[in-house]
Order: C-alpha cells, then sequence, then structure tokens
C-alpha cells in the first residue's frame, strides 16, 4: 500500500496544496496539486494532475461553510484520489519561526502555541498559516502533522548579518532580521548541488522573484545574507509590497500625514511597488507588455533595486561564482533577467541572449566568469520532503 503526503500553503484567501506519494530512496511522486482560491468568498476548488490536466473542479456560491469545511472537502478528495493508498501526514508552510525554530518540527499543541505566540512577528501570515493546521486535527486528529519555517534556511547567517543597529535587549526580544523565502532557497541550493555541484560550492547568489521577491546570497548552499528582514516587506520592489525604506518615512506618515498604524500596514502591504509606482498594475507581465511611461519606470526601478541588492551582497560573498534566477519573474521574465544581468557586467556577467529568449537553463556567455542559471523553484516539494524526514517515512 503506497503511503502520500500532503502539503498545504494557506493565503489570506487561497490555499495551496500538492498530494504525494512516496517511493523509494527518499523519491517523492506528485500526484496533483490544487488551489482553494476566493475562500471568503466564492470559495474555488481546482485540482490538476502532475501533466497539468484539471481532474476536479467544484465552486461554492457563497462562503457559508467555513475554512474547516473547505479544507474537509480537500482531505475528501484526497481519499478518493489514493484509493488504496493512504495520507500518512501532511506538512505546513509556516511564513515565521522567530528567533528558535531553525528547522522542521512535528507540530504539537506546545508547538502550535509557540506559533500563535509570534504572530506579533506576522500577523498578515501567521493566523492563516495556522487555521489549516487546526483544521487538519479537527478532521483528522491521528494525522502527523510538520511544520517547515520560511525562515529557517537564513538561521545559517552570521550573527552580524542578522543586527540591526538598535539596542541589545531589542535583538534578545526579538528584533532582528530573519529572511523569507526559505524553503524556496534550499529547494534551489539542493537542486545546485544535484546539477552543479562545483558551483553549488561556490559563492552563489538566488533571486527569488515573484509578486514576493528577495536575493539570498549562499556559500556553500548556506544562506550568508538576504534582502528581506524582519518582515516580509524588506528589500527589493514587489508586485505591492514597497520594499527597502527609510524608517523615517513611516514616522512622517503618522506624524504629519495623519495616517494611523493600520493605513500605514495597507500602504506599505497593497498599495505600493510595482502597483503604487506605475499606477497600472502589479503584475510585471502588465507592466513589460505596457507602452505606457509609468510602467517602464516601474520596471525601471524593478530592475535597479535588483541590481543594487546584488552587488550588495556580492560585496559580502567577496565575489560571485553563480547567479540564478527563480520563481514567476525570474524564470518567465527575459527582459529583466537581460536588464538585470547587462547591469552587473562589471563582475564578470555575460549573458547569452538567445539562450536568455529560450528560457535555458544555462544563460550565460561560455566565457562569462559568472556562470547564470534560470531554475524553477518548488516549495511544496521542499515542504513534502522535509515532512517526510521528520517523520522518518
Amino acid at each position: 500500500m503506497t503511503r502520500a503526503l500532503l502539503t498545504l500553503n494557506a493565503g489570506s484567501s487561497s490555499l495551496k496544496f500538492a498530494l504525494y506519494g512516496l517511493g523509494a530512496n527518499d523519491a517523492l511522486d506528485l500526484h496533483a496539486r490544487g488551489q482553494l482560491e476566493s475562500i471568503t468568498q466564492a470559495p474555488h476548488l481546482t485540482v490538476h494532475d502532475r501533466d497539468g490536466h484539471c481532474v476536479h473542479e467544484q465552486r461554492w456560491a457563497h462562503h457559508g461553510s467555513g475554512f474547516h469545511t473547505l479544507l474537509g472537502h480537500v482531505l475528501d478528495w484526497c481519499d478518493s484520489h489514493l484509493g488504496g493508498d493512504r495520507l500518512v501526514g501532511v506538512g505546513h508552510r509556516i511564513v515565521h519561526g522567530g528567533p528558535e525554530h531553525d528547522r522542521p518540527q512535528r507540530l504539537t499543541p506546545a508547538l502550535i502555541a509557540a506559533i500563535q505566540a509570534l504572530v506579533p512577528l506576522a500577523p498578515l501570515h501567521l493566523p492563516h498559516n495556522l487555521e489549516p493546521v487546526r483544521a487538519v486535527a479537527a478532521h483528522r486528529p491521528k494525522l502527523a502533522q510538520v511544520a517547515c519555517f520560511d525562515t529557517a534556511f537564513h538561521h545559517a547567517m552570521p550573527e552580524h548579518a542578522k543586527r540591526f543597529a538598535l539596542p541589545d535587549p531589542m535583538y534578545q526580544d526579538g528584533v532582528r532580521r530573519y529572511g523569507f523565502h526559505g524553503l524556496s532557497y534550499a529547494y534551489i541550493a539542493e537542486r545546485l548541488r544535484q546539477q552543479a555541484p562545483e558551483l553549488a560550492a561556490g559563492r552563489v547568489i538566488v533571486a527569488h522573484l515573484g509578486n514576493g521577491a528577495s536575493v539570498c546570497a549562499m556559500r556553500h548552499g548556506h544562506s550568508q545574507d538576504t534582502s528581506m528582514g524582519f518582515t516580509a516587506l524588506d528589500g527589493l520592489v514587489m508586485g505591492t509590497r514597497c520594499g527597502r525604506l527609510d524608517p523615517g518615512v513611516v514616522l512622517y506618515l503618522l506624524q504629519h500625514e495623519g495616517l494611523s498604524a493600520d493605513d500605514v500596514q495597507e500602504l506599505l502591504y497593497k498599495r505600493s511597488g510595482l502597483l503604487g509606482v506605475s499606477g497600472i498594475d502589479a503584475d510585471m507581465r502588465t507592466l513589460l507588455a505596457s507602452h505606457d511611461p509609468a510602467a517602464e519606470r516601474a520596471v525601471d526601478l524593478f530592475v535597479y533595486r535588483l541590481v543594487r541588492e546584488i552587488g550588495a551582497l556580492v560585496a559580502v560573498l567577496g565575489g560571485v561564482d553563480g547567479l540564478v534566477f527563480t520563481a514567476g519573474i525570474g524564470e518567465h521574465a527575459a527582459p529583466i533577467r537581460a536588464r538585470t544581468c547587462a547591469a552587473l557586467g562589471a563582475f564578470g556577467v555575460q549573458l547569452d541572449e538567445t539562450a536568455n529568449q529560450a528560457h535555458k537553463v544555462l544563460i550565460s556567455a561560455p566565457d562569462s566568469r559568472v556562470q547564470v542559471r534560470v531554475m524553477a523553484t518548488d516549495e511544496e516539494h521542499m515542504i513534502a520532503a522535509e515532512t517526510r524526514r521528520v517523520l522518518a517515512l
């Protein structure tokens, strides 16, 4: 009887999931990927097989039954799909692990309480991460669950990379740089070790560019520094998030513009970034296709800030051997890769434009001193792999 794992990645109004069979020698066999969308309005469940074909779809006219019942439908579909197979574990993406949680852990009432205590560090994410944990426990109290922390990968950073120049008691209380997108970076580091072990052992900068975006400097596959810090607002320009911001701007908005803390949170998380600068859209595809000067202004700023962050991380590493683009923009936006690499020529980056336009894995020119790659990330696979290791399956 084949055993299976379910991975859950919950957002404010959506839930992504994937179902994996457990093969021999740690192999993970993807059965299906799915998504629950518009959870708070008119829920829509879709499931696709490994080849991308839709195998199940269900809609609800209104949100009357609640998340608990909706997740029950997901679990029921898994049971129906698995047939004789059985679900033996569930892995969850938990955005923030605070200063203590540096590896995936089996979820217990004590760990759930500890994560709940971290909600002030990620108030827009952790409550949604915990909701499916509690729902699974209610539906299947004996089913093992594992927390996979998105901050864990960056625990390897040296202390000076984690600190702000604030009084030390604040650092001890958890006001520090954590970094995010750790599951994505861990997956890329693992794939590099398999595909390009010499490069993986060197100095690599990975650019995770999606609606949320960050860059990470790795040495020997371990995080040395990253652009996101205390929150997922920091660093690069993102779809609707501002990226790095002088903290004095927040003080000004509070003291002189009359904005409340909630107003500032709404502004910085949902009305800034590409959307705020362009006034058009948060989607890079829309902006690249537009001839509006405002769209070009937003793209220019995105690339400029990306190049600046990469340059800083090159200095942190003392040079760079490889640059990897991943996530939605990184994997699919050839113009962004081209403009970024052109600006990094001083570091020895030379692009093979034909390979870049064709979205090849290796897109650097043969004589480039820096190897440039495009790699698909897979956070769900990483969650499943970590869950399997924790549960010793």
